[in-house]
C-alpha cells in the first residue's frame, strides 16, 4: 500500500446491468485509505458497480484496476486471489443459516487457506471482539438481531485484513440507532487502514457521517463536495 496511490481506478468503463439499463463511461478513482459513499436511487446501478469491483459482473469495455489488478483483463483463475484482498458487506448479511457465528467465520478462513487451528481461533476471537460479538459466537444467525448479524458480516469482511471493504447498503435494513453503531464500526475499520466504498441511499447516514461522495444518476457518475 502506497499512501496517496489509487486502489480503485475506473476509466471509461461500460457495464451492462440488464437488457435495458447500462452504465456508460464511468470514470473515478479512490485512493488507499479513503472512505467513499456511492449514492443514487434504487436501481440506479450502485450494486452493479460494487459487483464489478469484485468481478461478479463483467466489464464490457474500458479499464478498471482494483488494488493493482487490471480486472478488465482478469482471468477466472485469478478472481479468487483478488477477492481475498477485498472484504464484502451485504445488506442482507448472507450468513450461513445452519452454522454458528464462529463456524461462519471459520468457514471463510479455511476457504482462504488458513490451516493452523490455533491461529484460526485467535483471529476469529479477535474480529468478534472488534465488533463486540464475542459473547454470541455460538449462536445461529436467526438467533441474532439484524444489527448483530451485520456486525458478524463486518467481522467476516475483515477476517483477512483486506485493503478494500465494499459495503452494499450495510444499513439498509437497520433502524437509525443501529445504523449509527454500524457506521462507527466502519469508520473505525477505515481509520485502521482499510479503504471503504459504501453504496447507500441512506441520506441520514451521509449527513451524520460526511465523507467523499460519488452520485450515480441517469447512468452517469458525479463527484459531490463533502459537507462538514
Amino acid at each position: 500500500m502506497i499512501k496517496n496511490s489509487e486502489i480503485i481506478v475506473f476509466k471509461e468503463v461500460f457495464l451492462n446491468i440488464n437488457k435495458t439499463n447500462i452504465l456508460n463511461n464511468l470514470n473515478f478513482t479512490i485512493l488507499y485509505g479513503d472512505f467513499t459513499y456511492l449514492i443514487g436511487k434504487t436501481g440506479s446501478g450502485k450494486s452493479s458497480i460494487i459487483r464489478s469491483i469484485y468481478c461478479d459482473l463483467p466489464i464490457k469495455s474500458g479499464r478498471s484496476i482494483i488494488d493493482g489488478t487490471d480486472i478488465s483483463k482478469i482471468k477466472k483463475t485469478q478472481i479468487p486471489f483478488l477477492r481475498r484482498k477485498i472484504g464484502i458487506i451485504f445488506q442482507d448479511f448472507k450468513l450461513l443459516p445452519d452454522r454458528s457465528i464462529y463456524k461462519n467465520l471459520e468457514f471463510v478462513l479455511k476457504a482462504t487457506d488458513w490451516k493452523d487451528k490455533f491461529k484460526i481461533d485467535e483471529r476469529i476471537n479477535e474480529v468478534l471482539n472488534q465488533v463486540s460479538m464475542i459473547d454470541l459466537k455460538n449462536r445461529l444467525p436467526h438467533q441474532l438481531s439484524g444489527g448483530e448479524q451485520q456486525r458478524v458480516s463486518i467481522a467476516r469482511a475483515i477476517l483477512n485484513k483486506p485493503n478494500l471493504i465494499l459495503a452494499d447498503e450495510p444499513t439498509g435494513n437497520l433502524d437509525p440507532a443501529t445504523s449509527k453503531e454500524i457506521m462507527n464500526l466502519l469508520i473505525n475499520i477505515n481509520n485502521q487502514g482499510s479503504t471503504v466504498l459504501m453504496a447507500t441511499h441512506d441520506y441520514d447516514v451521509i449527513s451524520n457521517f460526511p465523507k467523499k461522495t460519488l452520485r450515480l444518476e441517469d447512468g452517469k457518475l458525479f463527484e459531490l463536495s463533502k459537507k462538514t
